[in-house]
């Protein structure tokens, strides 16, 4: 009844009015700033589920505003796990982690955190559907837009991203409110790392329960984390609000709205006249052009993301790997790297990050660039000139357009014939058709070790292979030995004879260099960015802090 106080009831009131407390003030006069960023796109599924967008816009808008895990990532340090909804975990045996949730922990609806949600998250109702965890088994699905249900029926595209990221997890086990043990059907060494990847934060039970149907928990699902959805409209916007009952603390901002704003100039040029606070998807050779005003500066660097061209081995020009290899030795990455990103990205080992550790592959190589053995290949497999389509999205990822130019042209010089076919979304590009046969892509790593990168993007459950775009029976054979065993020799002899038939003798894709993000913003602003897509706007990484 504060907003109905009047002058003359204060009055009567006479002292008393003087007295009320702190928190009416606060009621009445909500000071924070509110900000605006403008992204190339906000979520490619229309949906804001993290088991269905699988992205890199999607890590932008989730992380850390909207969803948590379990296991957290030290999103302005080297994203490194740390704490998260849970506070303390440890090894039970090779098959079961037990964790401690964090006490008093609110949903965005007021429940609280407690093992009920995590069991209800990890789920056959809201994860696994009908799927069993099995061993190299490939469940195959199509992508498509929007993936909406008139039911709570789970689009076929989240139990199969659900197994790729837990292919043997057999359940959760509660032990008490706030004690919950993952349990796993076969030995893991990964586990912590999986519970804290991408996809396995955790949702609120009863608002899913609750929603009418699949589509409508999707467009607004409840969450622990320090913005709630309070709008979204997709293709155009997303509105976040701060959720005042945070356990990290009250946050920073009002609220968070996303905007999409395909072209790179108008995103710059909004940021320039204020229209938002940052810009997203900066390309390297706008950079100096933006910080000639001496108000503005571009953050950002490499990321654990890597940019691939990846191959259909069933399209006819390219069942003969030797065709594959000849793309793959076509291509000068380097040129690549100085000419369209100025030198401010890498050309990496491979599919693979020196963060693995001792799981990283150091004396592995990218295909070498070398035209002469490109055009041998070429005569050896016996190409008659036959085109092989290319399918694009428009700047999708930084410098999309430009790279596949270049890309075409080296090809063409190797003596193929690939055809560029701009498509309008990811549903078109990964159709099934017999124009499928080459395409662009980006892997990350959700965590320290090949198995979250090679297993789950190009194993028997990563996206190629449900697709159907490529497949490989000793590679399969070898994802289960890299899932299963607690030999960390062998595991690093299976990976790199991985990397040996995935990129060089029946190539699945080829690495063209190390992603870089670059984000657009005013100086006055203190916030630092994340070395990932993620953008971080809870209160340590907001204002006074550089």
């Amino acid at each position: 009844m504060v907003g109905s106080l009047t002058r003359r009831s204060a009055i009567a009131l006479g002292g008393s009015a003087l007295i009320l407390p702190s928190r009416f003030a606060i009621a009445q006069a909500d000071n924070r700033p509110s900000i605006t960023i403008a992204v190339q796109k906000i979520a490619n599924s229309n949906l804001l589920d993290v088991l269905r967008e699988q992205s890199n816009v999607g890590e932008r808008v989730f992380f850390s505003s909207l969803w948590e895990g379990l296991i957290g990532r030290n999103w302005t340090g080297n994203l490194e796990s740390v704490p998260g909804l849970a506070t303390e975990w440890k090894r039970i045996d090779d098959k079961t982690v037990e964790l401690k949730l964090r006490q008093g922990v609110k949903f965005h609806n007021g429940d609280e955190l407690t093992a009920d949600d995590v069991a209800f998250t990890f789920g056959k109702e809201r994860m696994f559907g009908d799927t069993q965890p099995s061993a190299g088994k490939t469940i195959s699905v199509d992508f498509v837009v929007g993936g909406g249900r008139a039911s709570k029926e789970l689009p076929a595209e989240v139990p199969a991203v659900a197994r790729r990221s837990w292919p043997a997890l057999l359940g959760i086990q509660i032990i008490d409110k706030y004690t919950v043990r993952f349990v796993n059907g076969t030995p893991d060494v990964t586990m912590e790392g999986r519970i804290s990847r991408y996809g396995s934060e955790i949702m609120n039970r009863r608002a899913f329960e609750e929603a009418k149907t699949y589509s409508d928990w999707a467009m607004k699902p409840v969450t622990t984390g320090p913005y709630r959805v309070a709008e979204y409209r997709p293709d155009v916007s997303l509105l976040l609000e701060a959720h005042d009952e945070y356990w990290g603390g009250r946050p920073p901002l009002k609220s968070i709205r996303f905007v999409e704003v395909p072209e790179t100039a108008s995103r710059i040029n909004g940021l320039l006249s204020g229209q938002y606070q940052f810009a997203c998807d900066i390309p390297p050779d706008q950079i100096s052009q933006i910080e000639k005003n001496a108000a503005f500066e571009v953050q950002g660097g490499t990321i654990l993301n890597h940019r691939l061209t990846v191959f259909d081995k069933n399209h006819p020009q390219l069942q003969n790997p030797l065709v594959r290899r000849a793309m793959t030795h076509a291509i000068d990455r380097q040129a690549i790297v100085d000419s369209l990103w100025a030198g401010r990205t890498v050309v990496p080992k491979g599919l693979q990050w020196p963060y693995y550790g001792d799981m990283f592959v150091s004396d592995w190589s990218v295909p070498a660039f070398d035209l002469k053995l490109a055009k041998d290949l070429v005569k050896q497999s016996g190409y008659k000139g036959d085109p092989i389509p290319y399918r694009l999205l428009n700047n999708y990822y930084t410098n999309q357009t430009a790279t596949a130019q270049i890309l075409a042209e080296m090809w063409k010089e190797a003596g193929l014939n690939v055809e560029i076919q701009v498509k309008e979304n990811w549903q078109q590009i990964l159709e099934r058709t017999p124009t499928r046969a080459v395409r662009d892509w980006s892997n990350s790593a959700p965590f320290n070790d090949p198995v979250s990168s090679m297993v789950s993007q190009h194993g028997p459950n990563g996206q190629q292979q449900q697709a159907g775009e490529w497949t490989n029976a000793e590679l399969n054979q070898l994802s289960v030995e890299l899932e299963t065993s607690t030999d960390r020799a062998r595991r690093k002899a299976a990976f790199r004879r991985m990397l040996e038939i995935a990129e060089r003798e029946d190539p699945a894709y080829t690495v063209l260099h190390q992603n870089a993000t670059f984000t657009a913003k005013p100086k006055a602003l203190a916030w630092k960015a994340s070395p990932a897509f993620a953008m971080d706007f809870r209160a340590e990484n907001w204002g006074g802090r550089s």
